[in-house]
């Protein structure tokens, strides 16, 4: 039912947030704390002004009738936001003319001159949707701040009386046809753009205007995840939870693949064999673009999960392409090949470090004894989270150690030294499973799940996290590094005995080492996966370089290019801080690694 005005107003109270229907049509969504309000009029075939109305922190709608008693509604509000925050800007959004190329402000130009160019240089940033024509914007100081033929909102002297700034914007309506459909894909990148230019402008605003504690623009976005995309997000990453891709593109043979190749002194390499896929992929990709993600009004979280979905969809042609070519073309436009810089690292690890054939006298401990370290690390994450509940298994159709949905899987045949048990714990447990709970207790299921390309991201911790707890060795390095020259190699056309023997005889690795990467790059046709190991710590050593923040990595598992939007996401208080901390962060040394590594350690240097 609509709210009684005088009800809604009386009731506002500072921290809150109002979210409610009005009578004849309207709509209010108002965040307390934010002294700015985004007016949309309804408008017939118009529903993608709309939507861009939409994207604000607080944001009316106004019917189609009875247009005083909104008058009087907007004015009360600003009377009582004004008394509390000093002013109060309104801004109301409403399309252009057809054919129109240029964004109208009408405000007070000679009062807000900084707001005012902001949101114009922002405006005339954004793409025209048609080749070689820009778009244009421009200030217009009149006190008509409507559109043009529409009725005045307000007395400009009667709104500043009440401590209220009314501005106007006339967008171009190049996001839709005259009939008022929407250009999807433009549509996006318009609002998204859109929606950025105002929150910098509100805030400019707001900064100096009024007693607002509002610190960031990025705070001036959507303060509630909508039920529908909570909706959206469970049902990606229930459909992502039927399928476990790593595991259905690792062959079942792989004991029978080693001991025929060794035997055949390196010449012959058998078929690889693949479980049974549990799954349709084609008929998962219909449920997948059957998700209303187009109408998600959130432009971050609206990129997130459009982004998830064209992964999943690359995941799935892959599921079906397995043993093919088509497989390896697949895994070039997921991976996207072997960066220069990264295979520059990868060579001088391989020619500046040698294998260390005497790691094998060290002294080995099996999976039992690492389920004891595991069971010790489990504990220290339930001191900062008592609910924290993970599984270890031990099996027998493993062939390497991994986290799957936060559980640690151990062949049982498996031994390691001790500093590579070190290494293994912050990595598979520090990291992996770290993230997948913290990550498990944000709203979103899929910063658990892993959001796109969060893979190199969340590798690359977890080999820095190895340098940091002390467990780091020349041999790790030198297999991370095998594998990018193996992926080079695969990228160029070599076959499994070409790659072999680069990394045998070139390279000097053992040949159970050689095999490992080999075999690895080989699955499924070709799988460039191994690559992001090594690509991942360089571009978290740049990242961090510049000043990016380790901890907010570990808020769950999201890509460095997301870390914007997760930030952004923090600020407006949809998403939590990670609950656990890894164990490195309190060693003694922890802050002499760390510089060193934003300083730009040579990677061969790092143990």
């Amino acid at each position: 039912m609509p709210s009684e005005p005088t009800a809604l107003l009386e009731n506002l109270k500072p921290g809150e947030r109002t979210m409610s229907e009005l009578p004849h049509g309207g709509f209010l969504v108002l965040e307390h704390d934010v002294p700015a309000l985004l007016i949309y009029r309804k408008k017939p075939n118009d529903k993608a002004t709309l939507r861009l109305a939409r994207t604000g922190a607080s944001y009316i709608i106004i019917g189609d009738s009875h247009f005083d008693y909104f008058r009087n509604f907007i004015k009360e509000l600003t009377t009582k936001m004004a008394d509390r925050f000093g002013s109060f800007v309104l801004l109301e959004l409403y399309k252009g003319e057809p054919g129109a190329l240029d964004f109208i402000i009408k405000g007070p130009s000679h009062k807000m001159p900084a707001s005012l160019e902001t949101l114009s240089e922002a405006l005339s940033a954004i793409d025209s949707r048609r080749y070689n024509v820009k778009l244009g914007a421009s200030i217009s100081s009149t006190k008509a701040r409507q559109k043009s033929g529409d009725e005045p909102l307000f007395d400009i002297d009667e709104l500043k009386a009440a401590g209220g700034t009314l501005l106007g914007l006339e967008l171009p309506p190049v996001y839709c046809t005259a009939k008022g459909k929407i250009y999807p894909l433009y549509f996006k990148m318009f609002r998204d753009k859109l929606a950025k230019a105002i929150q910098k402008t509100i805030y400019e605003f707001i900064r100096v205007q009024t007693t607002s504690d509002i610190h960031s623009y990025h705070t001036l976005g959507r303060r509630r995840i909508h039920d529908e995309v909570l909706k959206i997000d469970r049902q990606i990453t229930e459909i992502q939870s039927r399928y476990d891709f790593l595991w259905l593109v690792a062959p079942v043979n792989i004991q029978a693949l080693r001991q025929g190749f060794f035997e055949s002194n390196f010449e012959k390499i058998d078929a690889y064999h693949y479980r049974l896929l549990p799954v349709d992929p084609d008929l998962l990709k219909r449920e997948l673009y059957n998700l209303r993600i187009d109408e998600i009004d959130d432009p971050s979280l609206s990129y997130l999960y459009s982004e998830k979905r064209e992964e999943l969809d690359k995941e799935l042609t892959m599921l079906k392409e397995r043993g093919s070519k088509n497989f390896f073309y697949s895994s070039v436009r997921l991976y996207r090949g072997v960066p220069k810089t990264v295979l520059a690292e990868a060579k001088l690890i391989l020619e500046s470090i040698p294998e260390d054939h005497g790691e094998k006298d060290e002294k080995t401990i099996n999976a039992a004894d690492f389920r004891e370290m595991a069971e010790a690390e489990f504990e220290f994450f339930r001191e900062q989270a008592p609910h924290f509940e993970a599984q270890i298994h031990i099996r027998d159709d493993v062939n390497i150690i991994m986290v799957s949905n936060g559980d640690l899987y151990l062949p049982e045949d498996y031994t390691m030294t001790q500093l590579e048990a070190q290494a293994l714990i912050q990595h598979e447990i520090g990291t992996h499973a770290l993230t997948y709970f913290n990550g498990r207790q944000q709203p979103l299921s899929q910063l658990s799940a892993g959001f796109a390309d969060y893979d190199a991201t969340q590798e690359g911790i977890a080999v820095l996290s190895e340098y940091l707890g002390g467990g780091l060795t020349g041999n790790r390095l030198r297999i991370l590094a095998g594998r990018v020259v193996a992926g080079e190699d695969l990228m160029n056309g070599a076959d499994f005995k070409s790659v072999f023997h680069h990394l045998y005889t070139d390279y000097g690795f053992g040949k159970e080492r050689a095999f490992n990467i080999t075999s690895r790059m080989f699955q499924g046709g070709g799988f460039l996966k191994d690559i992001i190991y090594l690509k991942g710590l360089v571009e978290l050593r740049e990242f961090l370089g510049k000043g990016g923040d380790l901890k907010s990595l570990l808020a769950g598992k999201f890509a460095l290019k997301h870390t914007d939007i997760i930030n952004d996401l923090t600020q407006r208080k949809l998403l939590n801080s990670p609950k656990i901390i890894p164990r490195y962060f309190d060693q003694t040394d922890f802050t002499t690694k760390i510089e060193a590594f934003k300083k730009g350690i040579t990677l061969s240097k790092m143990i």
